[in-house]
């Protein structure tokens, strides 16, 4: 299905996300990482089908190209649609416009609004957008995408407090097609949160992000910039290990237990943040039987 509208109301949908490599050794990893999927993924492969895979956007469209060109390729080669993030920071309507219409022009049909993180350096940010839903006008008046939101289970770091949050939450859902979350470790986190949506009447489905814990040390940073509790009893059972065969072992067992619960409990699909790597998607795919084909 080329909206993951569409594929939401078929659902649970399992997709993964990808980053933009910087080297062409990276850019060989990640191809590798896309063939074995499709293989893992397609038919007689074992594992779900893959619904779509999601491309980041470097802070303040750092990584434009390299996106763009990625999610082109991706969408016109694969078996599976590629949605582009696209962040507010730092741009202006016709550069929108642009890329939106380049989008277009090449069969894509997803888009990942986001308001983006701002300046490292403290500064103002530039450009004509300053929140998702003025993004996501910009993305219905171009084109006939189907468009997505993040949503932050454990509520977003520049909000002031939580009622205000969760209704701004429910105003951006509103406006869009569905929602994937950022990371958390506790699926508890989650289900509040789509508890407090509807308790706004908001409905829109949201699909939960699961982060594999293979690099602590990233996930702990990341984690103090989106304001999310980070699992340190894992981390050290992660970094008690002796070999690169036990960390996937350990980090497997753990995403795929958070991602049972959550599917015993019903939520629309599964994102899963694979950090352009095969093997973890293989790992925690073993351990979830209810997911094959």
């Amino acid at each position: 299905m080329e909206h993951i509208a569409d594929a939401l109301a078929e659902g649970p949908t399992f997709s993964v996300e990808f980053f933009p490599p910087k080297t062409e050794a990276g850019v060989d990893n990640l191809g590798r990482t896309i063939d074995d999927l499709e293989t893992m993924c397609g038919p007689g492969g074992g594992g779900p089908e893959l619904s779509f895979v999601s491309i980041t956007y470097g802070a303040g469209g750092s990584t434009r190209d390299r996106t763009r060109d990625l999610v082109v390729k991706v969408n016109s080669e694969r078996a599976f649609p590629a949605m582009p993030h696209l962040t507010c920071m730092g741009h202006t309507h016709a550069e929108i416009d642009e890329l939106l219409a380049d989008y277009a022009s090449h069969g894509v049909r997803n888009v990942l609004a986001l308001a983006g993180d701002p300046p490292a350096d403290g500064s103002e940010p530039s450009g004509d957008f300053t929140y998702a839903t003025e993004l996501i006008e910009a993305i219905r008046t171009a084109g006939d995408f189907s468009v997505g939101v993040a949503a932050h289970p454990e509520l977003h770091p520049r909000s002031p407090d939580r009622r205000s949050d969760r209704r701004h939450l429910a105003e951006k859902l509103n406006a869009a097609d569905f929602g994937i979350t950022q990371f958390f470790f506790d699926a508890e986190d989650y289900f509040r949160m789509v508890d407090e949506l509807a308790d706004l009447g908001c409905t829109t489905p949201v699909i939960p992000g699961v982060m594999p814990l293979l690099n602590p040390a990233t996930v702990r940073r990341f984690a103090g910039i989106a304001g999310a509790t980070f699992p340190e009893a894992l981390a050290e059972r992660v970094e008690a290990t002796s070999n690169d065969e036990e960390r996937l072992s350990v980090v497997a067992d753990a995403a795929a237990e958070l991602s049972e619960e959550l599917l015993d409990r019903g939520v629309p699909g599964l994102h899963l943040y694979c950090l352009n790597r095969s093997d973890i998607v293989g790992a925690v795919l073993q351990r979830l039987p209810r997911l094959a084909t």
